[in-house]
């Protein structure tokens, strides 16, 4: 997505051209299929940032991973303040990034996956989860005014349909977000369809879309 605060940034990530340019530079050589886009979007803001990479093997390879993108923002209030540390809780960041885990129901988006999660002072959260040979990631930051929670996980196109929606309304369903973008990226074009009707039961309707092929 689009920086909030693209002048409080530090270089190189002031804006995309700019790290488009420090990725290019600092890649590998063998990263040869390299493509850099910007997905549009209706609102300007909500535009999604692509940079895609990789060597002569990978374009060989018949992949069926999907990884699925989610960013919100506008996280519901209440929910929000979950993720702050209480004053004077002397917890450390492990020890409370596991009770705000729990809290919040994040441990029931995949019961499977083996967590480990983190909590910031005063307030913020991470976590990564592994389950078998995949993974997902979790990012917070709820303060008013410019809350925002992403959400990574990696399915594949032979997995059930039911599973994967479950999986993101789950994620969705931890937040309450007003706004919602959802990046998909895999071999398969049906993927997104998917993905936006299991959106609607929530209260969210899909305002734009779009669509880049990338080599490898």
């Amino acid at each position: 997505g689009s920086f909030i605060f693209p002048k409080s940034q530090p270089f190189p990530h002031t804006n995309f051209k700019e790290e488009v340019i420090y990725i290019e530079e600092n890649l590998p050589k063998n990263l040869v299929y390299r493509k850099a886009a910007v997905m549009p979007s209706k609102n300007p803001c909500y535009s999604w940032h692509v940079f895609a990479a990789g060597d002569q093997n990978h374009r060989k390879k018949s992949n069926s991973d999907v990884t699925f993108e989610i960013c919100m923002t506008e996280l519901d209030r209440h929910l929000a303040r979950k993720f702050y540390k209480k004053a004077g809780d002397c917890k450390t960041g492990d020890s409370a990034g596991k009770e705000m885990t729990l809290l919040t129901g994040i441990d029931d988006i995949n019961p499977r996956a083996f967590i480990c999660d983190f909590a910031f002072d005063p307030c913020g959260y991470s976590m990564n989860g592994i389950d078998g040979d995949r993974y997902s990631t979790i990012h917070v930051t709820p303060e008013d005014g410019y809350s925002y929670s992403s959400f990574e996980c990696v399915g594949s196109v032979y997995d059930d349909d039911v599973d994967i929606v479950e999986t993101l309304k789950k994620a969705v369903q931890v937040f309450k977000p007003a706004t919602v973008s959802v990046s998909t990226t895999s071999n398969s074009r049906e993927v997104w369809t998917t993905v936006a009707r299991a959106m609607e039961p929530l209260g969210l309707k899909c305002r734009t879309f779009a669509m880049d092929e990338f080599p490898a």
